[in-house]
């Protein structure tokens, strides 16, 4: 992986590494301003988290993977994935 990725699992984020990149710290720090679980397995996302997720991945510089899976997601993939997890 390059220096700047992203990890999703069960429809959120498991691990980030993101330097230098202003646009992304700032969405980071938006999901991270609610509470969230140690345990990405019982994470969830409001609303607000959803869409900061989503700006993070939008302004991420390098590649976004699904930890459960291995695929690599493209920035459309990953916001859609975040958006519709755990949806019936």
């Amino acid at each position: 992986m390059s220096d700047e990725h992203l990890l999703l699992k069960w429809g959120t984020l498991k691990g980030w590494n993101i330097k230098g990149n202003d646009a992304a710290m700032e969405a980071l720090r938006r999901y991270l301003g609610e509470p969230t679980s140690l345990s990405v397995m019982h994470q969830h996302d409001t609303g607000t988290q959803k869409q900061a997720l989503c700006d993070l991945i939008d302004a991420v510089n390098g590649p976004i993977q699904n930890d459960w899976s291995g695929e690599m997601m493209s920035k459309d993939e990953a916001k859609k994935y975040v958006l519709e997890y755990g949806q019936k």
